[in-house]
């Protein structure tokens, strides 16, 4: 996985696997890009990690994206992993027109991350994704989540026919004990324990582990229209 004198970019790359994998592709010799629209987020991640350059840019602002792309040049690789919306968990019939939209706002940066990132992407670059277990095993309460994920796989695949040779592949993440958890507080790992128990392999994952997957994604040169699953066997359970 050598990515010497590559350039990485990752939106959504402050914190949980966006940090996890902008830290990984920097291990691996590459230069790189991690952007977010939270400062607070951004200067927390500079002050850890100075070797990654970073920027404030929302999912949502084409122009901003675009300014950051051209800043770079050349990408050999893009990683879209903002999550960039506001999800309800409900049933369909308790969800309003407006919250079930608003799920789709992950999927609406993402178009956005490629339409202006491709143009600056190299002819044997790559794109990855990120989605989540709910595209194809969904919950109860879990439908938004579940039809943006269906969204963003098949955008992947129909990318990966009309931009080849250049590559798209996602990574569907199971349960990951990242900061979107934070919100349980002092019961965070308590929660992830119970939460992991229902596991095949009896735990969450972890960031890293999603982010070897997406630098598999970044650096096997035959695997495109892919979606790699790093779920602990969540989809058997």
């Amino acid at each position: 996985m050598d990515l010497t004198g590559k350039n990485v970019v990752v939106i959504g790359g402050t914190s949980g696997i966006g940090l996890a994998t902008a830290t990984a592709a920097l291990q691996q010799g590459a230069q790189v890009w991690a952007a977010s629209r939270s400062q607070d987020k951004i200067d927390r991640a500079q002050s850890e990690h100075p070797d990654i350059h970073f920027s404030q840019v929302d999912t949502h602002n084409p122009d901003g994206l675009s300014t950051l792309f051209s800043s770079i040049g050349r990408i050999d690789h893009l990683v879209g992993a903002a999550t960039g919306a506001t999800r309800t968990q409900a049933p369909f019939m308790e969800q309003t027109d407006a919250q079930f939209r608003a799920a789709f706002d992950k999927f609406w940066g993402y178009t956005h991350v490629v339409r202006m990132g491709t143009p600056h992407l190299a002819d044997q670059g790559s794109i990855t994704l990120v989605s989540g277990t709910p595209a194809r095993r969904c919950n109860p309460g879990m439908i938004s989540v579940s039809c943006t994920g269906c969204a963003v796989e098949g955008l992947v695949r129909a990318l990966a026919k009309e931009l080849a040779p250049q590559r798209v592949n996602a990574v569907a993440p199971g349960i990951i004990d990242t900061p979107m958890f934070d919100h349980f507080g002092e019961k965070k790992a308590a929660t992830m324990t119970a939460i992991g128990k229902g596991m095949p392999l009896g735990r969450v994952g972890l960031p890293d582990e999603v982010a070897e997957a997406i630098m598999l994604s970044m650096t096997n040169n035959y695997m495109t229209g892919v979606v790699i699953d790093i779920d602990g066997g969540a989809l058997l359970a």
